[in-house]
């Protein structure tokens, strides 16, 4: 018998492709961040989370406890490599907390 031969791709790539191919990249990785933010920083910080933006490298993160911005902002750095970690690219360049 004769094999034919298979044309096909895997389905995640033809999706990071279609993603790419049409500009959706930044939307994609705001909203896996935005959607495992409690995955990442656990629950406490994630009730304590308001609103969370990514623009061009830059994330805003709006806390309601001043305490917690104070906190998180001295480590600051930490946090850029544990999200760009969990994204899996180095997307976010900066943070600013309101």
């Amino acid at each position: 018998m004769h094999k034919r031969k298979s044309n096909s791709e895997n389905l995640e790539g033809v999706i990071h492709r279609l993603i790419k191919a049409y500009g959706l990249t930044d939307g994609v990785d705001k909203s896996r961040l935005i959607n495992s933010w409690e995955k990442i920083l656990g629950p406490y910080i994630a009730g304590k989370t308001e609103k969370i933006e990514l623009k061009k490298g830059k994330l805003f993160i709006k806390l309601s406890s001043a305490a917690l911005r104070n906190e998180l902002s001295v480590s600051k750095t930490k946090l850029i490599l544990k999200l760009n970690e969990f994204l899996g690219k180095e997307i976010i360049e900066d943070i600013i907390f309101r």
